[in-house]
Parts: C-alpha cells; structure tokens; sequence
C-alpha cells in the first residue's frame, strides 16, 4: 500500500516539475514560442550541435593558372589584334604564373557518390584576360590569359577537385561539385537543418556564421541590421569578418536551440581603397623604418577592410539558383530539393 502510494505521488511530482519547468520556460524566455527568428543569446548550451554543423562546413582553394605574353615597346599591339597566331610567335617570351584564393564550402548534398557544396562566386571567379598597357598609350604591354582553373577542397578522396555546378555572378553565389568514381570510404557529413527565410530576419535578430577566415576554421556571432534590404532578403550584421570567410554559412535560431536554420552565406565585408606611396619591389623590407628611403617611389593601390559591416547572400537567392538550375542539376543526378525545402 505504502508503496503504491509513493510511486503514485513520485509521478505526480515528476509531471508538476515538468510543467512547472515549462512555465518557467514561458515566462523566462517568452520570445522562445514567438514563431520568429531570436533576438537573445542562446538560453543554453549549444556547443554539441555547432561542432556537428561545422563539419559540413569546408575550406575551398582555387587556383588559376595564367601564361602571360610580354610584347616590347615598339610592337604597338592593341588589344583588338591579339590572336592566337600573334600569341604563338612570343610564345618563348611567355611566363606562367599563379594566383590562388581561398573560401569557404558547405556540402549541401551527398548521395553516395555525388557532392554540392554551397559557396559564393568571387571564390571561384577568376578573369579570363587580364591586359597590362604602356603609360599614356592604348599599347599593350602584356596580356594574361587563363589557361586553366582548379577549385579543390584537400580532405576529399580523389584528389578533392571540383566543378562548378552553376553560378550567379550578379549576387556572388555559386554551387561547386563532382561525381566520384567510387564511394568514398568514409562518411561525408552534409548540412542537415532546415533552409529559413531571410526575409524574416528582423533588427537585433541573432545569427551564427561559420567558415574558415584566414584559414581557420571559426565560429562568430552577431546581429543583424537593415533585414530584407533589397526585397529579397539580404541583409547586413555585425560579425566580424575576413578573408576566407566569404561562403560561410549564417544561422539563425528558431524558438531556441537546437532549431537552427540556414539564412544565408557571407558574402563580403565593407572596405576602402586608396593610392598610397611604396618602396619599389626589391627594397629591403628589413631595413629598419627609421631610416630615409632614397630610392625610387612606386603607387600602389591598398585596400582598408572596416570591420563590422558585412553583406550577406539571402536564402531566397539561394533558392532561385537551385531552381533555375535544377533540370540541369537533375540530369547529372544532383537533386537538391530537399535542400531547398
């Protein structure tokens, strides 16, 4: 008797602790059954889940390879005339040089044997044909021409090297991917939360961006400003960001954690650029600052990055590429629908 009874009053007291602990829920964190994207920092620990999502999350390098054509001074090339045949005949004069950036990825897809991963377009962009003119003369001095491109992430099998799968320049977002010729051995972690909506990003709401700046691997946080600036829910926040991030992805809370979403990838960061005087490029860098410089002086272009204002790629948008693209995508066996929904 004596034992029924207490078990009988242990359940009573378990269910009035629980709803005494939703209450205390409601009442401490109303905003958390609002529907709406939070404003707050997270009410708890959420460490588990941002460790999980981050290995999604990938380092990208692309790299392209030029071979420039150097014409002297009296060949009065003009950039009309550049033909292949013209190239062919200073071909031994050439050089070939490199130029690589780095951003950051996240696989949005992957079914065995087919990666996506999400990026933005500048990571991958590079100019087909750079021109280089004499002073005060529309002659060609040199021209560049990109004889080959490599988008690769390193701790992918098969050498990691990717395409890209489409891209929109206008609003700097682009989707990388390849088909393996063989299961990878291992697990490829994919971005499992749910795809927001920008648009329903308001002032102060808090978001996490993760990405590799400067080539690490890290997570900030900040809040967003002007929400759905453009009408088509881009938006700007106060995370710090720098060079590597772009691509990274940013994520909002639902009613509390664990409820993250996608709501959008970074972009860029607010800068501004001025001419400024340097040493010419074999100067001494060593050569203690004190010292006057008496040598030739070159102008160079040099470029400010203010820290706390930057751009975001709205999930709308990202939405509009996969469906432009999406028969497309499908017939190479890309289907990315339940990213998207």
């Amino acid at each position: 008797m004596y034992t029924a009874a207490y078990k009988i009053l242990s359940v009573l007291l378990a269910f009035a602790a629980l709803n005494c602990s939703g209450r205390i829920t409601t009442l401490v964190y109303p905003t958390l059954h609002d529907k709406k994207y939070d404003s707050e920092f997270p009410y708890r620990d959420c460490s588990e889940q941002l460790e999980a999502i981050g290995e999604s999350v990938k380092i990208v390098y692309s790299t392209a390879t030029y071979r420039t054509y150097l014409f002297p001074e009296g060949s009065h090339v003009l950039p009309g005339s550049i033909t292949m045949e013209l190239l062919n005949g200073y071909y031994q004069k050439s050089l070939v040089a490199q130029s690589s950036v780095s951003g950051t990825a996240t696989v949005i897809y992957f079914d065995g044997r087919r990666l996506a991963l999400l990026t933005c377009a500048h990571v991958v962009e590079f100019q087909d044909t750079i021109f280089a003119f004499y002073p005060d003369v529309p002659f060609v001095q040199s021209v560049s021409i990109l004889v080959r491109q490599t988008n690769f992430i390193r701790d992918l099998p098969e050498g990691g090297e990717l395409e890209i799968l489409a891209k929109d320049e206008k609003n700097d977002i682009a989707l990388l991917g390849r088909e393996f010729e063989s299961a990878p051995p291992g697990p490829v972690p994919v971005f499992s939360y749910p795809m927001g909506k920008s648009k329903n990003l308001q002032w102060g709401t808090f978001i996490y961006i993760i990405g590799y700046p400067m080539g690490y691997k890290m997570i900030t946080k900040g809040i967003v400003s002007s929400p759905n600036r453009d009408g088509r829910g881009s938006f700007l926040t106060d995370a710090p960001m720098n060079m590597g991030l772009s691509g990274g992805i940013i994520l909002a809370i639902l009613d509390g954690v664990p409820n993250f979403e996608l709501v959008g990838i970074a972009k860029a960061v607010s800068a501004s650029s001025e001419y400024v005087l340097v040493p010419e490029p074999s100067y001494d860098q060593t050569t203690p600052g004190s010292v006057p410089f008496k040598g030739e002086a070159f102008v160079t272009l040099k470029q400010s990055i203010r820290y706390g204002v930057t751009y975001a790629v709205s999930t709308e948008v990202i939405r509009d590429l996969v469906m432009v693209n999406r028969s497309r995508l499908e017939a190479r066996g890309f289907h990315l629908n339940s990213f998207i929904q």
